[in-house]
C-alpha cells in the first residue's frame, strides 16, 4: 500500500517538476510559482479533500508549509466555493483546447492524481461556471447523469426572476439517484425558477409510441419550448459502458454492440454518435423521448461538461455533434484529448 502511495506522490512531485520547466521557459518566475503552488494545494484540499500531509507529499514541501499556504489563500479572498487564480499550465491547455476545437471558453479543473475520479473535481468548476452564467429571465435546457448532478452543491443559489428550466430527456426510473426530472427539478430550485418535465419513459418502444406521446399525450407543447432555449447545460455518456441504459433496462447488451459495430463512441441525450460526430444509422436513435440535435445547436449558450479515459473518444465527436461554446473538463482529460485530436 505504502509503495502505491508513494509511487503516486512520486508521480505528482514529477508533474509539478514538469509545470515548473514549463512556466520557467514562459519567463514566469517568483510569486508566479509561488502562486500557482499556493492555488494547487487550496484545490487539493478544498475540492480533491486532500489531508494537509498528503498535500505536503505530493508537492514536496512541509506541512507547515501547507498549513500556511491554505491561511494565505483564504486571506487573499482565493478561496470561496471554487479556487481562483490561474494556473500557467492549465491555462495553457485552455488555450490549446479552445483553439482546437473552436471554442469560446474551455475550463479545465486541475487533477493531481491522473488515475483518480475527474467528476467531482469537474462539478466544482462547471458549478462555479454555471453560478455566474445564469441570469434572469433566461430558458436553459438541462441533461442529467452523474456529471451534472455533482454540479449542484457548488452553485450558487439565488432567485432570478423569469426563470425556466426544460428537461431535455424523459425519465429513468432504475437510476433514480442521476433521473433527469430530478436534476432539472433541483437546478429550477436553486434559483427559484419554474420547471418543465417529459413526463414520458426516456426511451419508447416504437416511432409510433413516440409519435402518439408528442402528438396526443401534452408533449408537443413542452418539446417546443426547447427552440428558444438560451443556453444548453450537457454531459455525454461513453458507449464502453452505457450502464444507465443497460440497467435500466433501455438498452441491451446487444444493441450497444450493434452500435459500436457502427462506430457509435457515445450517446448524448440518448442520441449515439461516432467520432467524427455523425448519428449512427439504428433504430435506437429513433425511440429516445429527448430533444433533437438540430434544436440543442441553436442555444446561443452550449455548455458540455464531462471527463474520464473512457470518454475520450466521445467527447471529441461531440465536439462536432454538437458544437458547445463552453467546455468543462479536467486537465487529464484535456490532455488526452488534445493528444488524441493530435
Amino acid at each position: 500500500m505504502n509503495k502505491v502511495r508513494n509511487k503516486k506522490h512520486a508521480s505528482g512531485r514529477a508533474k509539478l517538476a514538469d509545470h515548473d520547466a514549463e512556466i520557467s521557459r514562459q519567463g514566469v518566475t517568483g510569486s508566479s510559482k509561488t502562486d500557482r503552488i499556493r492555488t494547487r494545494a487550496a484545490w487539493m484540499y478544498f475540492v480533491e479533500q486532500m489531508t494537509q500531509n498528503e498535500i505536503a507529499e505530493v508537492l514536496g514541501i512541509g506541512r507547515v508549509s501547507v498549513v500556511r499556504m491554505l491561511a494565505d489563500a483564504r486571506a487573499r479572498n482565493e478561496v470561496k466555493i471554487s479556487i481562483e487564480g490561474e494556473l500557467a499550465e492549465i491555462t495553457r491547455i485552455e488555450r490549446a483546447l479552445e483553439k482546437r476545437f473552436g471554442l469560446d471558453q474551455a475550463i479545465v479543473a486541475p487533477l493531481t492524481d491522473p488515475q483518480a475520479d475527474p467528476i467531482p473535481v469537474i462539478g466544482a468548476a462547471t458549478g462555479g461556471f454555471i453560478s455566474e452564467a445564469m441570469t434572469q429571465g433566461m430558458a436553459v435546457g438541462v441533461g442529467w447523469g452523474r456529471t451534472l448532478s455533482s454540479t449542484l452543491p457548488y452553485i450558487r443559489a439565488r432567485p432570478l426572476p423569469d426563470f425556466r428550466v426544460i428537461s431535455l430527456l424523459g425519465g429513468v426510473g432504475v437510476a433514480r439517484q442521476f433521473n433527469p426530472p430530478e436534476f432539472a427539478w433541483r437546478f429550477a430550485q436553486i434559483f427559484q425558477g419554474d420547471g418543465y418535465l417529459i413526463p414520458a419513459p426516456a426511451v419508447v418502444d416504437s416511432v409510433e409510441t413516440k409519435r402518439a406521446l408528442i402528438e396526443r399525450c401534452g408533449l408537443k407543447d413542452v418539446l417546443a419550448m426547447a427552440d428558444v432555449l438560451d443556453a444548453v447545460i450537457l454531459s455525454v455518456g461513453g458507449i464502453a459502458s452505457a450502464t444507465t441504459f443497460y440497467r435500466g433496462g433501455y438498452l441491451s447488451e446487444a444493441q450497444r454492440e450493434e452500435l459500436a459495430a457502427k462506430g457509435a463512441v457515445g450517446d448524448l441525450l440518448f442520441h449515439f454518435f461516432d467520432k467524427n460526430g455523425s448519428l449512427v444509422d439504428h433504430p435506437v436513435n429513433d425511440l429516445g423521448m429527448s430533444v433533437d440535435i438540430d434544436r440543442l445547436r441553436r442555444a446561443p449558450l452550449r455548455i458540455l461538461t464531462s471527463g474520464g479515459a473512457e470518454k475520450i473518444p466521445a467527447l471529441i465527436g461531440a465536439m462536432s455533434l454538437i458544437e458547445p461554446t463552453v467546455f468543462i473538463t479536467d486537465e487529464e482529460s484535456a490532455r488526452q484529448m488534445l493528444a488524441h485530436k493530435g
